[in-house]
């Protein structure tokens, strides 16, 4: 069950800058600001929202394929993904521009100054997921992640084509997308991912209530952070399922992917839609205990022992054929 993952390949470089900004800044020059801060640390790290998931399902043994754009650069990264178990043969390779980089500079008042650079990203509307199709076989489904926008939308309207289940993820890019982009990206999704802010920040951008939504798609999955998941159906009451607890976070960024990960494989595996979040939620507070979107480990063991401890030993008992098979 080879799930096909589309969405951006990044690489993030965070520096953290041992003063105030608002101390730099001179009231009457703002209209003039030539700045340059001296950082003392930098943290490079792997990232975008198609790599990250692409890379939660390798480690589960699915052998996702990887579907985005990056650039010249992209050789390391790569081979990092290949050895984690991600197909990156229909990664589009740009010829002349480097790979998105988000860079951000946070300071002891956690202000940050950021620059998001496009780069290769752009070209990811060059790819044809009807011929991504052709030569690795058609996927049991296509996750459309935050991505070049008009790739976005290429994909999904590919996938409804071809009668390939989407699982639509727009995450970052609601805040960029107009009406009719949103609308063409949700309807007819199998599944919906958003976060709390990012579902009422959908229902603002399509302009649709709630119901006219459920009416459109399967199931919206809303993560919820501390407070776990909620999968919403169309005529069924809300299923709420928990967070696994931890006292160890070390870095929030990439738990998202991370659920999105786990969900996708229990879906692949044929699990009921509850028992795929509860793994997703497992692999979540896995990510959290983590500094960096890619630099978690994975343990079959740990997973089940996570999932026995937050909902019971019926349903660690139902997760540990599959996962023990996990390499």
């Amino acid at each position: 069950m080879r799930i096909a993952v589309s969405g951006s390949i990044a690489t993030d470089h965070l520096l953290v800058f041992p003063g105030r900004f608002t101390e730099q800044l001179i009231k009457e020059r703002l209209e003039r600001v030539s700045l340059s801060f001296l950082a003392d640390r930098l943290d490079v790290r792997r990232g975008g929202v198609g790599a990250n998931i692409a890379f939660g399902l390798g480690l589960l043994g699915l052998e996702p394929i990887l579907i985005g754009a990056a650039g010249v650069d992209f050789a390391e990264y790569g081979a990092w993904l290949r050895a984690h178990g991600v197909d990156t043969s229909e990664v589009r390779v740009s010829e002349s521009l480097h790979t998105a980089r988000f860079v951000c500079t946070t300071d002891e008042d956690l202000n940050q100054i950021a620059t998001f650079y496009a780069g290769a990203m752009a070209e990811a509307q060059r790819i044809d997921l009807a011929a991504v199709a052709e030569r690795t076989g058609a996927p049991p489904l296509v996750l459309v992640g935050a991505d070049e926008p008009a790739a976005m939308l290429r994909h999904t309207a590919t996938a409804h084509r071809l009668g390939i289940p989407v699982a639509a993820d727009p995450s970052q890019q609601l805040a960029r997308l107009d009406r009719d982009q949103v609308r063409r990206l949700v309807d007819g999704a199998r599944w919906l991912f958003t976060n709390e802010y990012e579902a009422a920040l959908l229902l603002e951008r399509t302009g649709w209530t709630r119901e006219q939504v459920m009416g459109r798609i399967g199931t919206w999955i809303t993560t919820l952070g501390e407070a776990g998941v909620a999968l919403a159906r169309s005529g069924r009451p809300v299923l709420r399922i928990p967070a696994v607890p931890t006292a160890d976070v070390a870095d929030p960024t990439g738990a998202g992917d991370a659920f999105r990960a786990g969900f996708l494989a229990g879906t692949a595996w044929d699990w009921p839609q509850e028992q795929a979040a509860r793994l997703g939620c497992a692999l979540a507070t896995t990510a959290l205990e983590s500094v960096g979107t890619q630099d978690y480990k994975l343990s079959p063991s740990d997973l089940i022992t996570r999932v026995e401890q937050t909902y019971g030993d019926d349903r660690a008992r139902a997760m540990e054929p599959r996962l023990a098979r996990v390499p």
